[in-house]
């Protein structure tokens, strides 16, 4: 922060002359009862030595010494008078207006803090931005320009512009500002200066003045405050406090809510992949029955992933399955929910889907799946799906095991195929297809690190106790 402490200003010693004009003045009242004084004893005297003087000659030499005296006296009076007021009444004022400067720093603080605290995301805490802006320079345009996520361009976030135009500063990167690779609050008077930063010549509404302060995220200059004031009209050293403060606060409260959302991002994904994990996405199915929204719920899973994990060596694997996320993201709506559900199997839900359109939908993934390897990557790898219509009467756990026993299908029945699950079909299906003791990729899912799809004794137990419940108790949940 611009340090100012006491220092004197023209305004300090303007209003301390005018209280040093009213002290002149009232001592300028005692001088006159000092001559009044002055005159009685001498009158007295004189009357004493010349007895015989008569009584206008003895008013005129009375009147004459009087002033002679007193003269000096009332002119030592007056000028010691308003030296001393003009002193320590400049001093006394230049303290009074720092007080008050810092009275409103702090309260500008507080209240932006306050502010900041309430934004729960970074959209929230920009629009704080661009108020708080106002408030600091309400005539002068000013932006915050912060870097983007690779840190190598810069871009307006927030601005505040009474006259409808941004500053406009044409700086692309954090490197290329001054303010920002120095670390350091600028103040330049007349960009047409020598010394000016040269991005503030040139621009369109001609020569200006301004003020470039940085902000820091994490301790590293990632962005700037710029304002600018026409040429002449110096900015406030109270408001470049005030933008300074906003400054650090923005920075730090950005810095702080990047790393929750970052935080929030990885329990909510998986690592490999990018994609939901498993728990988010059944959170996500909870709150789209608690909005009596139907869904088609799919199963997908590699077929002969723990085969080819073995001969080819993990880094394959890890191939195949970023490229099969890969796939589902480009193949599938942007309002479908994907997540790794767990080993080589990925859960998939589409809000206000037919089972039609869904099983298209994973018939272009299969065919996108084999192009998505190239050659060398892996050998060509298959999946197959097992889909499940959002049953309101069902319960989450019951969409997602009639999606799994679907998949089972799909896997006895000769994998690399999209099965829609039927109470009939299944019932028909062997049980050993249905995962009793084991279905055709039970070797494979002995390797999967995520937690197994249940029994099938687990999941038709599941499915009796929901029905005999007549309710869901994901719906009650809120």
């Amino acid at each position: 922060m611009v340090e100012h402490g006491s220092t004197v200003t023209e305004q300090d010693r303007a209003e301390a002359r005018a209280e040093a004009g009213s002290i002149a003045r009232n001592a300028a009242l005692g001088g006159v009862a000092l001559v009044a004084v002055t005159y009685f004893f001498t009158g007295a005297l004189l009357r004493w030595v010349a007895p015989e003087m008569s009584g206008f000659d003895l008013v005129a030499l009375g009147t004459g010494v009087a002033a002679v005296l007193s003269a000096p006296l009332l002119w030592a009076l007056a000028t010691i008078s308003q030296n001393k007021g003009l002193d320590t009444g400049s001093v006394r004022v230049a303290r009074e207006r720092q007080m008050r400067a810092e009275a409103r720093r702090r309260e500008f603080a507080t209240r932006l803090s306050k502010a900041l605290e309430m934004a729960r995301n970074e959209p929230d805490a920009l629009d704080a931005t661009a108020r708080a802006l106002g408030r600091v320079v309400p005539r002068s345009p000013a932006e915050l320009l912060l870097a983007d996520n690779s840190r190598a361009h810069l871009e307006r976030m927030a601005v505040s512009a009474p006259g409808g135009e941004p500053p406009g500063c044409p700086v692309d990167s954090p490197d290329a500002c001054v303010a920002a690779r120095s670390g350091q609050t600028e103040v330049f008077a007349d960009s047409e200066d020598l010394d000016a930063c040269p991005r503030l010549r040139g621009r369109p509404a001609g020569p200006c003045a301004a003020v470039c302060v940085p902000v820091a995220i994490m301790g590293r200059s990632v962005g700037v405050v710029h304002v600018t004031t026409p040429v002449g009209e110096a900015m406030p050293d109270e408001a470049v406090d005030e933008l300074q403060i906003l400054a650090n606060q923005v920075g730090n409260r950005l810095g702080m809510l990047r790393v929750m959302a970052e935080t929030q991002l990885q329990a909510a994904t998986d690592g490999l992949t990018g994609l939901l994990n498993r728990r988010s996405l059944e959170n996500e199915m909870r709150a789209l029955r608690r909005s009596a929204t139907p869904f088609v719920f799919v199963m997908a899973d590699l077929d002969h992933f723990k085969p080819l994990n073995d001969t080819h060596g993990h880094e394959s694997g890890d191939r195949t399955l970023r490229a099969f996320a890969q796939t589902l993201r480009s193949v599938l709506r942007t309002e479908d929910l994907v997540s790794r559900y767990g080993g080589d199997e990925f859960g998939i839900v589409m809000p206000d889907c037919s089972i039609d359109d869904a099983v298209a939908a994973m018939e272009r993934v299969r065919e996108q799946l084999v192009l998505a390897l190239r050659p060398g990557d892996a050998p060509n790898v298959t999946a197959s799906f097992g889909l499940a219509a959002a049953d309101p009467l069902a319960s989450t756990d019951e969409i997602v095991a009639r999606a799994d026993r679907a998949l089972y299908r799909a896997k006895f029945e000769g994998r690399n195929r999209v099965v829609v699950y039927s109470a009939a079909a299944d019932a028909a299906t062997p049980v050993a297809a249905r995962g009793e003791p084991t279905r055709p990729d039970a070797d494979e899912d002995e390797d999967r690190t995520l937690a197994p799809v249940a029994s099938l004794t687990s999941l038709m137990s599941i499915g009796s106790a929901s029905s005999r419940a007549g309710s869901d108790p994901d719906l009650s949940a809120s």
